[in-house]
C-alpha cells in the first residue's frame, strides 16, 4: 500500500464516519445495492468465490453528483442483503490517477484477477476525445476478495488498434477452451461504435484478435461490452451512446442493448437485430457473470448519464445517489434473451395477502405484486403518482409519471406488448422494477415517494395474484 493508498483509505474513512451520524437515509433502498455516501453507477467485477456474491461499483464517495472514481465494494450470501466492504481500488498509481474506471473480475486457481481502465486526463488544449486521454487496461489480484494488490497495467493506447480515438474501456475477461479473451469498448475516429476482442495464453499479454462491429454505426461509442454463454447462445451485450430514437425505443439518453451473435464469437459478424435489455428509465452499463451453480445472472446500474437537464435524483440532498438493479437471472425463450428476479427472491417472501382484479392498500415499502390472467386491462398506481397500465386494444406498455414530484421530472416510457399473462412488480423503497411475460420485457425506475409506506391502487380485469411481503418472525 503506497502513500496516496493510505490517504485515500484515511479521507473516505473520515467522510464515512461523518455521513453516519448524520439523517440521510430516505429512499434508501432494502435490497438494492446503494452507495453509503456519495455516487454509484456502473457494477463492476461480479463475480461468486468461495461462496460469496462480491459487487463492486464505480464509488464518487466524495461527491453525491460524481467525481474522481473508485470501486466500492459489497458481499453478499443471498444476493439481497449485502455489506459494504470499504474501498476495493483506488486511482494511486500514474496509469489510474484520474479515476479506477470500469471492469470485471476472473475467478482462476484460487484468486481473483480484477482487469479495469485506469483513466487518466492530461492537463492542457485537449479534446479528450482524439487528444489528452490515457485509456490504460490494468489488472490487480486478490486471494480472498478483500485484499487488492499487484496492479500491473497491462495496455495503453499506443496497443490498440490506430484507427480508434483515446476512449477505449471497460475490460470484460473471461476463459474458454483453454484461452483468455477480453471485449473492450471503443469509438473509431470515425466516430463509430465497436467492441475490441482481445485473445491471451496467460491473461497477461494480449493482442486483438477481431472487431465485433455492425456494418451501419450504431452510435458512436459502446461501452460497457459483454459477450457470454445463455441456454447455448452466445450473446453481446453493449452500452451504446449516440443512438437515435425511434418511436417508443431508445427514448433514454443512453442505450443498454443484445443481441446474438451466430458462429464462432472469434470471428462473427453483429447482427442489427439489437433488443433493449430495460425499457425503463434507470438501466445502464450491466454486467453478467456466472454463479457456481451455473446461473447466468446479470446487475445493470440504475441510473443513466447525463440525464441532469431531464431528470433527477433527490437523494442528492441527502448525500448520495444511485443505486444497483437486483439481481437478474438470464435465459433465452424464443429467441429473446428474458431477466427474472433471482430465485433467493421468491424464497424471501413469507407473507402473501392474494387478490382477484382489484387491491388497495399501503402495504409497506418493499413488497411485490405478482399477477397472472388472460384480461384485457391492467392499471397498478404506486404512491398516488407512478402508473403501470397496459390494455389490449392498445397493446402498449406504459410507465408513467402523473405526479412529477414523485418522478422528480422522469414523465413516460412504453414498450409494445401485444399480450400481457404475467408480471412481476417489485417495489423497494425508491427503487421500481416491471417483469412482464415471463421476463421478455423489463422496465427499471427510481421513485421518490413522500411517505414511509407505498399506497397500492390496483384496478383490472382478468388478472389475479398476490402481494408478496417479508415480515420478521413469520
Amino acid at each position: 500500500m503506497n502513500v496516496l493508498t493510505r490517504t485515500w483509505k484515511g479521507l473516505i474513512a473520515e467522510k464515512l464516519e461523518a455521513y453516519g451520524k448524520t439523517e440521510g437515509q430516505r429512499w434508501r433502498p432494502r435490497l438494492h445495492i446503494a452507495p453509503p455516501v456519495g455516487w454509484l453507477n456502473d457494477p463492476n467485477g461480479l463475480c461468486q468465490y468461495q461462496g460469496v456474491y462480491h459487487a463492486f461499483y464505480q464509488f464518487s464517495p466524495f461527491d453525491p453528483k460524481g467525481g474522481l472514481k473508485f470501486w466500492g465494494h459489497c458481499t453478499s450470501r443471498d444476493l439481497l442483503h449485502w455489506r459494504f466492504e470499504g474501498t476495493a481500488l483506488a486511482p494511486d498509481e500514474a496509469y489510474d490517477c484520474h479515476g479506477v474506471y470500469s471492469g470485471s473480475a476472473l475467478v482462476e486457481d484460487g484468486q481473483l484477477s480484477f482487469y479495469y481502465t485506469g483513466n487518466v486526463k492530461r492537463t492542457g488544449d485537449y479534446d479528450y476525445i482524439r487528444t489528452g486521454r490515457e485509456s490504460n487496461t490494468v489488472r490487480a489480484v486478490s486471494v480472498d476478495g478483500m485484499q487488492f494488490e499487484g496492479k500491473r497495467l497491462l495496455m495503453s493506447n499506443g496497443d490498440y488498434p490506430e484507427d480508434l480515438t483515446c476512449h477505449v474501456r471497460d475490460p470484460k475477461v473471461w476463459k474458454q477452451e483453454g484461452r483468455y479473451y477480453m471485449v473492450q469498448g471503443a469509438r473509431t475516429a470515425e466516430d463509430k461504435g465497436v467492441a475490441l476482442l482481445f485473445e491471451s495464453e496467460d491473461g497477461e499479454h494480449w493482442s486483438c484478435l477481431h472487431r465485433l462491429e455492425t456494418k451501419e454505426p450504431f452510435g458512436y461509442m459502446w461501452e460497457c461490452p459483454d459477450v457470454f454463454q445463455v441456454d447455448g447462445y452466445t450473446v453481446l451485450s453493449i452500452s451504446p451512446q449516440g443512438v437515435k430514437a425511434d418511436g417508443l425505443k431508445y427514448n433514454n439518453v443512453y442505450q443498454s442493448v443484445t443481441t446474438f451473435l451466430d458462429g464462432d464469437f472469434r470471428e462473427a459478424a453483429v447482427r442489427e437485430d439489437f433488443r433493449e435489455l430495460d425499457a425503463g428509465f434507470d438501466f445502464y452499463a450491466p454486467q453478467s457473470f456466472q454463479a457456481e451453480d451455473g446461473r447466468r445472472i446479470q446487475i445493470g446500474w440504475m441510473g443513466m448519464p447525463d440525464v441532469d437537464a431531464y431528470y433527477t435524483n433527490p437523494s442528492v440532498e441527502d448525500g448520495w445517489q444511485h443505486t444497483l438493479t437486483l439481481p437478474r437471472e438470464l435465459s433465452v425463450r424464443d429467441r429473446v434473451l428474458c431477466q427474472k428476479p433471482v430465485r433467493e427472491l421468491d424464497d424471501w417472501w413469507n407473507f402473501f395477502i392474494p387478490f382477484v382484479n382489484t387491491y388497495s392498500d399501503v402495504p409497506g415499502d418493499c413488497f411485490e405484486v405478482a399477477a397472472s390472467g388472460t384480461g384485457g386491462e391492467f392499471r397498478l398506481v404506486l404512491a398516488g403518482g407512478l402508473e403501470l397500465s397496459w390494455k389490449e386494444e392498445e397493446g402498449i406498455f406504459w410507465m408513467s409519471f402523473t405526479d412529477q414530484r414523485l418522478g422528480a421530472g422522469r414523465a413516460r416510457r412504453g414498450r409494445a406488448v401485444e399480450k400481457l399473462t404475467d408480471l412481476r412488480i417489485i417495489v423497494d423503497v425508491s427503487c421500481v422494477e416491471v417483469f412482464l411475460n415471463g421476463g421478455r420485457e423489463v422496465f427499471s425506475t427510481r421513485f421518490y415517494p413522500d411517505r414511509e409506506e407505498i399506497g397500492v391502487e390496483l384496478r383490472a380485469s382478468g388478472f389475479d395474484g398476490r402481494i408478496c411481503l417479508h415480515r420478521e418472525g413469520t
